[in-house]
Order: C-alpha cells, then sequence, then structure tokens
C-alpha cells in the first residue's frame, strides 16, 4: 500500500469515530502525496463539514469537482457544504447537477431533498408578509380607500400617502405603523373586515378577571434534541471494468464538447461493452446520434435505454430523460404527434421545466401544423355566408357556429370576425363580442363597422365614455356614417343625464361601481393633484377657473363626469 493510501485509511478510521480534527490531518497527508487525487480531495471535504468547518468544506469540493468534472459525488460535496452555509439555492444547483452526472446516485437525491425541505420549510415563514405586500400593492386598493369615508381623506395627507409607499415597497415596515389608527383603516378597508386595536379590542370585549391576573412564570419547554446529522462517508472503491467505462464516457464528453461525434459514438461504445448496466451511457450515445443527425440512431439508443432502465429498475429521471431525448428526434423528423406523446410519457416519470417547454413548443407546432393544412378561403366565405342566413332568421348559435367556421378557413376575414361579434352582441355574451370586435378592427382599420360593433358592446355595458371614445374613432374613417353618429349622439345623452343628476340612486351606484373598477379612473382619482383640483372646484371659483385653462386636467375631469365619479348641478 502506498503512503497515500495509508494516510487515507488512517483518515477513514478517524472520520468513522468522529474524529474530525484527526481525519483532516490524515487526508491532507494524503494529497501532500497525491494532489491529483479527487478521493482524496472529497474525503477531506466530507471531514471539515462534519467538524462544520463550511468554508473549508466548499474549497475542497470545488478541487474535487476540478479534478474529476464527471464525478457526481463531488458535487454532493459541495451541495452539503452550501447546505451548512444555508445557501439553499446553491445547494440545490450543486445536487443537480451532480444527479445529471449520475442520476442513481442516492446521496445526491437525499441531499436534495433535505435541501428542498429546507427551502419549503423557509418559504413558508415568508409567505405572510408576502401576502401582506400583495394586499397593499393590490391594483384596487387606492380605489377603496378614495372611495370610504373612514380612508377617503387621508390621500390628501402627505405623511400618510408615505407611510403608506414605505409598506407598499417593503411589507415588514407594518409593524412599526400599526400603532397609526390611520393604518388600521386602511387594513380594515383592504381586507374587508373590521381590524382593531389593542385597545379598541379591550373597550369592545372587556378584560377577563382570569386574563387580567399575572400568571406565575413557567420553565420554558425544552426544544426537543435533534439528532446529529449523519456524516457524509468517504468513497467506497469502484472496480477496474468500472473505472474503464467511466474512463471511456469522460472522453467520449470531452470529444462530444469539441462536437466530434463519431469519436464521442465510439467512446460511448466502448463504455457500455464495459458496463452494460449503466443506461447513461446510452443516453449520451443517444444524444451524440441526435447531434450528429442521425436520428433513427437516437431513437433507438433511447428505446434501448427504456427498456433496459425498465428492467433493471433504474432510476425515474434517466427513464425520462431517454424519452425526452426520443421526443427530440422526432421533432427533428417532423414527427409532432409521436414527440408530444414522448413528452407526455416523460413528464408522467419526472417533471422538468425543460420538457414542459419542450411539450408545449411540439403542440404549439402541430397546433400550427393543423390549422395551416385546414386553411381555405373559399371555403370560408361559403362558411360565413351560411352564417349570414342564419343570423337574419335569427339563429343566433348556429350563426355563431358558422362564422367559427369561416374565421378557422381564413383567421384574416375581418368581417367574420365582424359578424361574429354582432351574434355574441345578440346573445349578451358582451366579452366575446368585444374582442372579436376589437379583432375585426385590428385586422382592418378602416372598416367601421368594426367600431360600431365594438360602441354598440360597450353602450350596453354602460361604459359611455369608452364608446364614444370608439364612436369617434370610426367617424375619423367615415365622417358621415350613420350608425356611428347615432351611437355617439346616445352615449352623449347617457352621460348628460348621469352629469345632471337625473339617474335614480340605484343607477348611479351601479354606473360609479363599475367606474372605480377601471384602472384609468383610479389613477386620476389616487393623483394627489387631482385631489386637490376637485377640491378647489367645489370650494375655491378662482381655482376652479384656473384649472379650466388646463385642457389636460380638464380631460380627466371630463373622464371623472361621464363615468357618473363627478356631477354637474
Amino acid at each position: 500500500m502506498s503512503a497515500a493510501d495509508e494516510h487515507k485509511a488512517r483518515g477513514n478510521a478517524h472520520f468513522a469515530k468522529h474524529e474530525y480534527a484527526a481525519a483532516i490531518d490524515a487526508f491532507t497527508s494524503a494529497i501532500e502525496c497525491d494532489g491529483t487525487n479527487h478521493v482524496f480531495w472529497s474525503n477531506r471535504s466530507a471531514a471539515y463539514s462534519g467538524a462544520e468547518k463550511w468554508n473549508e468544506a466548499l474549497r475542497d469540493a470545488e478541487k474535487t469537482i476540478e479534478l474529476k468534472p464527471e464525478w457526481g459525488k463531488g458535487y454532493g460535496r459541495k451541495g452539503a457544504a452550501l447546505f451548512g452555509m444555508q445557501k439553499f439555492d446553491e445547494a440545490r444547483s450543486a445536487y443537480a447537477l451532480g444527479l445529471e452526472k449520475e442520476p442513481d446516485n442516492a446521496l445526491l437525491k437525499s441531499g436534495l431533498e433535505d435541501v428542498e425541505l429546507a427551502m419549503n420549510a423557509k418559504k413558508g415563514s415568508d409567505d405572510g408578509m408576502r401576502q401582506i405586500g400583495d394586499m397593499f400593492r393590490a391594483p384596487d386598493l387606492m380605489a377603496k380607500l378614495a372611495t370610504n369615508p373612514a380612508t377617503r381623506g387621508y390621500l390628501s395627507q402627505p405623511d400618510f400617502i408615505a407611510m403608506l409607499s414605505e409598506v407598499q415597497k417593503d411589507p415588514s415596515a407594518l409593524n412599526k405603523h400599526l400603532a397609526d389608527p390611520r393604518m388600521m383603516n386602511v387594513l380594515s378597508v383592504a381586507m374587508g373586515i373590521k381590524v382593531m386595536s389593542g385597545d379598541e379590542a379591550a373597550q369592545e370585549f372587556g378584560e377577563h378577571e382570569a386574563d387580567s391576573k399575572p400568571t406565575p412564570a413557567s420553565e420554558p419547554k425544552k426544544a426537543p434534541e435533534q439528532a446529529p446529522k449523519k456524516a457524509p462517508e468517504p468513497e467506497p472503491e469502484i472496480s477496474e471494468s468500472r473505472k474503464r467505462a467511466l474512463e471511456a464516457k469522460d472522453a467520449g464528453n470531452a470529444a462530444y464538447k469539441k462536437r466530434d461525434f463519431d469519436a464521442a459514438i465510439a467512446k460511448y461504445d466502448e463504455a457500455i461493452e464495459l458496463d452494460p448496466e449503466d443506461i447513461s451511457f446510452l443516453n449520451n450515445r443517444a444524444a451524440a446520434n441526435l447531434e450528429k443527425g442521425d436520428f433513427d440512431a437516437c431513437i433507438g439508443d433511447c428505446d434501448a435505454a427504456i427498456e433496459k432502465g425498465r428492467s433493471i429498475r433504474a432510476d425515474y429521471t434517466v427513464i425520462a430523460k431517454a424519452m425526452t431525448r426520443k421526443g427530440n428526434a422526432l421533432v427533428k423528423q417532423g414527427k409532432l404527434e409521436e414527440a408530444v406523446d414522448q413528452y407526455q410519457r416523460s413528464l408522467t416519470e419526472h417533471r422538468t421545466a425543460d420538457t414542459l417547454k419542450r411539450l408545449n413548443d411540439a403542440e404549439k407546432a402541430l397546433k400550427e401544423a393543423k390549422e395551416a393544412a385546414y386553411l381555405d378561403p373559399v371555403k370560408g366565405e361559403e362558411a360565413r355566408e351560411r352564417g349570414n342566413g342564419f343570423f337574419k332568421d335569427q339563429k343566433f348559435p348556429e350563426a355563431v357556429k358558422e362564422y367559427t367556421e369561416a374565421i378557422a378557413r381564413n383567421p384574416k376575414d375581418h368581417k367574420a370576425y365582424s359578424n361574429r361579434a354582432a351574434s355574441y352582441t345578440k346573445l349578451t355574451a358582451f366579452n366575446e363580442a368585444l374582442k372579436d370586435a376589437e379583432k375585426c378592427i385590428e385586422l382592418e382599420p378602416t372598416f367601421v363597422k368594426g367600431y360600431a360593433r365594438k360602441g354598440a358592446v360597450q353602450f350596453f355595458v354602460k361604459e359611455y365614455d369608452d364608446a364614444m371614445t370608439t364612436y369617434s374613432e370610426g367617424l375619423k374613417h367615415d365622417p358621415t356614417n350613420e350608425e356611428l353618429r347615432d351611437g355617439l349622439r346616445r352615449c352623449q345623452e347617457q352621460i348628460s343625464r348621469g352629469a345632471s343628476g337625473q339617474l335614480s340612486e340605484e343607477e348611479m351606484k351601479a354606473r360609479q361601481e363599475r367606474a372605480m373598477a377601471n384602472p384609468e379612473i383610479q389613477a386620476i382619482l389616487s393623483d394627489p393633484v387631482m385631489r386637490q383640483v376637485l377640491q378647489d372646484m367645489s370650494t375655491d371659483p378662482k381655482a376652479a377657473a384656473e384649472h379650466q385653462k388646463n385642457p389636460m386636467i380638464m380631460a380627466k375631469v371630463q373622464k371623472l363626469i361621464n363615468a357618473g365619479i363627478v356631477q354637474v348641478r
């Protein structure tokens, strides 16, 4: 036995007894004898981890990877060190890289599971603050505050706006502002429930006598002792044939990186002959055949890897990788339906972001191919004419079906979208009608019927200001169009009724609620300048007259009048 091996054996003996300092010394002596042996560095990294010297453990793990980049255990050492440093994202990446090299490595799998458990535990503690942040950053919060009598006045207070902005940027800042009664009212509005301070709770419910008495101090419960984490074990020796197979695989990988695929395939052949039980060699040869353009050979290797993996009960991640690679080859051959099937099979074995993306891409390409094969403008026009017949007979569901067929045959037929929008409007399916009208305008901006369809939908849902804008846009293309002019007139009448207080209380409330859901209205009401303008218009005629000279301000005021938020008496 060489001197280096003697030091290694001595280090292993100390390690087994948890004598980490002595183990580190022994492995250091082994490294001094042979600094190129990756196992010595790996074992010393394990000893440093046992001693909780994480920086040193990480340094030795990275040296191990440098000496033997295809050896998965080195990544396990790195993951363990990063885990000890609580760098969970980096630890997870290290374990994942190791599993790419050795998918069957149980220590790597266990380490990855430990990291994910730790990350989930940490995520749970962050969820509360994240939810608070989402609540304060909700797009409708300012609108809620502006319409609530208890909080409306806060929006004109600079210190409140600064406090709210601070909590929106950093939810943890909420704790230092909870003593401010304004913040308690904001929480009540945001959550839709009554949130009481400690004093309010005492006044509301009173203090129970038993609760108000001091309780004797009790000894704190001792946390349950955790069993010490099992230290990583030194590496076992492997057989000579296995070593030669791994060396052949490393040589194949090096050739693959140089894009010398024939040489890579020859080395993978050698590795398979030396160790036919390791299906990662088949997977690697499949990758080389894929890059070489021999798709049938790639598919054959993948099928062999899957069959072999099933027979030896190989790790599901390796089988999934073979299925994904087969899907890649099928995509190259243009066999999209078969590729989709392979990707779906792979995801049932092991779900990865890469395979999911490939599945989505293949499904999209397959859909586009089917749509392209279905295109036929002549048949599309025939379907549109059939739809027109159903529309005249007031058979609107049948009309929608025919117009949908027309669009499938010719997606650029703006008239089919316009006609389907009209059918949807008759069926009171206003969301679908609006989408079709907007698509019609997108395809043919000068086709005024599209503006008429869109304006009609907006009028029916009482969005009169938006409908006016739509009708006005259409009139730019055809100033004499009676349908557009009539729509514009009807919108002006409805807006005038609301502005002059001619609507019932229920109608006005409904209009204001719809307006407050509009992001543009929310932005106007949350603007400190506009809040001051509105206040001046009700209290300061001189300032109001100055504001009326500003066209941008008056456009926003008119927007509020049209929406029913501001009334003119």
